[in-house]
């Protein structure tokens, strides 16, 4: 596979962005714990994504705008993509970028795969990452479970983000939800033993559900065998301050692989 910077660019489509297709369902997972959208990119966030994602960016399934670099066995090559060897961390539905930029510019010596679906996120995350001058993250299109089922090996991962995650409210779409036991048994199987499940959620009945879940999971333990205060590596960004500010606590549930 061609190094990061060799990776090949969106061929010029009328618009920047049009070289994205939506993330497909991935093939061991039918239903989508995500919704796609489209979304009109600023001239700054449009620029970004057609200078930047050579670089700094690849898709989980689209190999016109790059797959990973992968090693003999078929899985991802971090040490290829980042140029190398160092603990990596998942980020799963980066949303704007503002919190993964700030956690790993404050982490410099572990690397960052943050995936997303939605290009205004991934384009602003790639302002970010230029304007900080980070080497330590790379931008992923596409779905994490997909990327995580298909590319990761098992015990590859020092941690999995899930921040925010969309919380399906209605019950009809409860099994969209990305913290259900079947998923949390994909991510736990890539982290190292060791390693972290950090969730979090301001929706009540979705910080229940979670708690239940990774509380179930029989590889992992939750130190706090409850909720955990919210670690000060995890920014709050400003989706959060709008939840506090309208009466939404956030919950932190993290756990460790044990085995």
């Amino acid at each position: 596979m061609p190094a990061p910077d060799d990776l090949p660019a969106p061929a010029s489509p009328a618009r920047p962005g049009d070289a994205f297709q939506p993330a497909r369902k991935s093939a061991g997972d039918p239903v989508r714990t995500f919704h796609p959208r489209k979304a009109v990119l600023g001239e700054r966030r449009a620029d970004a994504l057609t200078r930047l994602w050579p670089r700094y960016g690849f898709s989980v399934h689209d190999p016109e705008l790059g797959l990973p670099p992968t090693g003999p066995d078929g899985t991802l090559d971090a040490e290829h993509l980042f140029g190398r060897r160092a603990p990596l961390v998942l980020e799963i539905g980066s949303g704007m970028g503002d919190a993964t930029a700030a956690m790993a510019a404050a982490d410099p010596d572990r690397d960052y795969l943050a995936v997303e679906v939605h290009l205004p996120g991934i384009a602003h995350l790639l302002t970010l990452v230029e304007d900080a001058g980070l080497t330590n993250v790379r931008v992923v299109h596409g779905d994490a479970l997909e990327l995580a089922r298909t590319a990761l090996a098992p015990g590859s991962l020092d941690a999995v983000h899930v921040f925010f995650p969309d919380p399906w409210p209605k019950a009809r779409h409860h099994k969209r939800r990305i913290i259900s036991p079947e998923r949390v048994a994909l991510l736990r199987s890539r982290l190292r033993l060791g390693g972290t499940l950090h969730c979090a959620t301001d929706w009540e009945p979705y910080a229940e559900q979670m708690l239940a879940v990774v509380g179930a999971d029989p590889g992992l333990t939750n130190p706090s065998e409850g909720y955990a205060p919210r670690p000060a590596h995890r920014p709050v960004t400003r989706f959060e301050s709008r939840g506090l500010a309208d009466g939404r606590p956030s919950r932190d549930i993290i756990a460790t692989r044990a085995a």
